[in-house]
């Protein structure tokens, strides 16, 4: 049956409201098309799934792609997402799908028949120029990381099989050059193209690039135009058959040509919605050559947190984390020092090959050279340049490290021609290789040794600012709205450190931070920890998600201590620590008097925890763009970071509330989160059948005594209402606040209330008498 037109135009258009799925072998292809009827219902225009192409044996994300020209069976495989396409289509609704270009996942090679052939055949394999690999480097022999030290090699072995002889390291399979299999496996081992060599070589003397610092994820040439085709042909397929309506481009910063990349991509899909997994350092913008409608979001979820945390709170919890350190903290040292760590480090393979890229350079000894692209990555302000893009950030880098290491001033002055010549080698790999350094020196580092205020320690933010004004937001917003309308908005993603719940929650420390840090006091007091700050840290968290299973709070305390690597890491971990941080969380369950306390604070922190969760979702569905709504955050969701945060949603009971909401109950905000999903569905509802309401941007003032508590603006034909410091706003109330609206009859989306905006405004008390949030039309 031929489905609607209008419909099918709808698809091809710009999304006015997606909905992020993580699809997995436990999550299918068809339990994702049996939730069509609900997303249409809860007023989406897309479904946008994670990565659907073959994966690894047991992936739970996806981004591990083995196989670019099927679907994953375990998922459902081909016959699984044409199910849930006709799902979605038969519902009006169009797909976004997520892509990997950048990496393919190598860890069993058996899985990944490019890979295979690469070490079976070498540099005349016919997949060898896909892979990025350093062939002059070891010899012409891929480094595989994998041996438990190197005595392993004695325990390698040589195992028939029907395709011919493998060599077997464990559960590990390698192949075989043709006509090298005999002798001992020893000699077979020596005679191939790969060396398998002990895995704590991989900081130092591996030959291919990875993504990030993960051996078993192998960065791809999507440059090479054969690389291209082969590895989107089948995406291309959907989306020229109308299966795929718009794209999200996972890490485009490890790619050598991001923007002739995305050309590429324009021109191969006829311009279809696309945005990328860019991440924007506060008061960077992506290059305006950049065929992309924007990022995914993360530039917005930081916006969005900023303006609900309350300045005012800096002082009292700057001064706590001062006792804790021991001295105050230095947080652009810090993150330098982290970056340091991570070029010296897990990320030292890379260092040594932009090296040996750049060659020798006249009268500066390598090993100054080497010192000085460490401190050059070290010091990089943003993720990376695109050359001739942001050429800037690479000349004020240079200014700084040579006015900070005058001793390396000679070795960096004759570095800085080279790295800005745009296109090259040596320019490229420096891109490629400064975003993963920032990347694992920031986020999965110093965001796990400054535990400040942990709200502001969000992909995309910047952990020393604390909060913003409304008149800051507006500025942001209008410019929003100026360059990337139909950028993505987000505020909890696979990749957040906390969901937006948690941060909401935990924003109220801000106005509440003398009460916290005494009982942060006492915690440490009878729960000590030699890492102070990191008991800090996992103290927050816990009360932000509380009430959580031991089971959770156990997980997340163990990977922040190894991120943080300040007192146990993921390599070399400290037993005797280790066991003294979990003694300290079950603490919060076991102690009876912490306990108490846990449960009182959080408790304490809920109701205006959830005032935040409300404005932080209207802002972001109705600001400049399209917004996105991570899996069951439609509902409160207290989550941490990954895996936490990719737990089963419970779709009966949102399905169940969704429906009494349409039969006119007006929700208490209350523990169901039902006033979280009236808030989602209105809104999406709005922009699915209004879009016109949502083309402008203007600010709407206010006045009155708690004017400071309120953020509003118009887009055109909405005026959504929210409220910020709500501490501040019990003490003080609404009082004599009026919204600076024209005069007429105004009715509320949400409530279904009526109100009346006179010569002194629209008064705010009635307004928002029954929730935090508004959402205003023309009556």
């Amino acid at each position: 049956m031929s489905e609607p037109l209008d419909s099918a135009a709808r698809r091809r258009d710009v999304p006015t409201g997606t909905y992020r799925l993580q699809v997995t072998a436990e999550f299918t292809l068809d339990d994702a098309a049996a939730l069509a009827g609900y997303l249409a219902d809860l007023g989406v225009s897309h479904a946008y799934a994670s990565p659907l192409l073959r994966s690894a044996s047991g992936s739970t994300h996806g981004y591990d792609t083995v196989d670019h020209a099927h679907i994953d069976e375990s998922r459902g495989g081909q016959a699984g997402f044409d199910r849930l396409v006709a799902a979605l289509h038969e519902q009006g609704l169009g797909l976004v799908l997520d892509l990997v270009p950048n990496h393919m996942g190598v860890a069993d090679p058996a899985e990944a028949p490019w890979w295979w052939d690469v070490l079976q055949h070498g540099r005349e394999s016919a997949h060898a120029a896909a892979f990025d690999i350093d062939w002059d480097f070891g010899g012409g022999r891929v480094r595989i990381p994998v041996l438990g030290s190197a005595d392993d090699v004695e325990k390698l072995e040589v195992v028939e099989t029907p395709d011919g002889p493998e060599l077997h390291y464990y559960d590990n399979r390698f192949p075989v050059a043709p006509g090298t299999g005999r002798g001992t496996p020893q000699e077979v081992h020596d005679r191939q193209h790969y060396e398998l060599v002990d895995w704590r070589r991989a900081d130092r003397d591996l030959n291919y690039r990875r993504f990030f610092a993960i051996n078993t994820l192998a960065g791809l040439r999507a440059e090479d135009p054969e690389v291209f085709r082969a590895t989107h042909d089948l995406v291309l397929r959907l989306v020229e058959a109308g299966a795929v309506d718009g794209l999200r481009i996972d890490h485009p910063d490890g790619l050598a040509d991001p923007k002739g990349y995305l050309d590429r991509l324009a021109e191969a899909t006829g311009g279809r919605w696309t945005v990328v997994e860019k991440i924007l350092e506060p008061g960077e913008d992506l290059p305006e050559s950049w065929r992309t409608a924007g990022t995914t979001g993360y530039d917005a979820l930081a916006e969005v947190d900023d303006v609900l945390v309350d300045p005012a709170g800096a002082t009292v919890l700057s001064a706590l984390d001062t006792e804790l350190v021991g001295a105050p903290v230095d947080y652009a040292e810090l993150v330098h020092d982290c970056k340091r760590e991570v070029t010296d480090g897990i990320l030292g393979s890379e260092v040594a090959r932009l090296v040996r890229v750049i060659g020798e350079l006249p009268g500066i000894p390598r090993v100054q050279q080497t010192e000085a692209l460490a401190e050059l990555l070290a010091s990089f302000p943003v993720y990376r340049t695109y050359l001739p893009d942001g050429r800037e950030h690479l000349d004020a880098t240079v200014a700084a490290v040579r006015e900070r290491r005058p001793d390396l001033a000679a070795a960096v002055d004759a570095l800085h021609p080279v790295l800005s010549q745009a296109g090259s080698e040596a320019a490229t790999r420096f891109e490629q290789t400064s975003g993963p350094v920032m990347a694992k020196g920031v986020e999965d580092s110093a965001y796990y040794r400054w535990a400040r205020f942990v709200v502001l320690n969000e992909v995309g933010g910047d952990p020393a600012r604390f909060g913003s004004t409304v008149q800051e937001f507006h500025e942001a917003q209008q410019r929003r709205a100026e360059r990337k309308p139909q950028s993505m908005t987000t505020l909890s993603t696979h990749d957040t450190k906390r969901s937006e719940d948690t941060r909401a929650r935990l924003a109220v420390l801000a106005e509440l931070g003398a009460e916290w840090a005494d009982l942060v006091r006492g915690l440490l007091t009878r729960h000590p920890l030699p890492d102070r700050p990191l008991a800090h840290l996992v103290w927050q968290n816990l009360v932000g998600a509380w009430p959580l299973s031991r089971e959770r709070a156990h997980g997340y305390a163990e990977k922040a201590a190894r991120e943080a690597g300040t007192s146990t890491t993921w390599t070399d971990v400290d037993e005797e620590f280790e066991t003294a941080l979990h003694e300290m969380v079950d603490a919060a369950y076991d102690d009876e008097r912490t306990h108490a306390e846990i449960e009182r604070f959080a408790a304490r922190l809920a109701p205006f925890g959830r005032s935040n969760s409300l404005a932080q979702k209207l802002l972001q569905l109705t600001m400049p763009g399209v917004p996105d709504v991570y899996q069951g955050t439609e509902l409160w969701d207290l989550s941490l970071v990954d895996p936490d945060n990719r737990r089963p949603v419970d779709y009966e009971q949102r399905r169940r509330l969704l429906a009494q909401l349409d039969a006119g109950e007006v929700p208490p905000v209350d523990e169901t989160g039902a006033a979280k999903l009236l808030v989602v569905s209105r809104v999406l509802r709005a922009r699915r059948e209004h879009p016109e309401w949502f083309a402008g941007y203007e600010p709407v003032a206010a006045t009155g005594v708690a004017a400071d508590h309120l953020v509003a603006f118009d887009r055109g034909g909405v005026v959504p209402v929210a409220t910020r410091l709500p501490v501040g706003l019990s003490i003080v109330g609404w009082g004599d606040t009026a919204l600076q609206l024209p005069t007429g009859a105004w009715r509320d989306l949400l409530t279904g209330g009526r109100f009346v905006s006179d010569a002194e405004g629209l008064p705010v008390a009635g307004l928002l008498e029954r929730l935090p949030v508004a959402l205003l039309v023309r009556d």
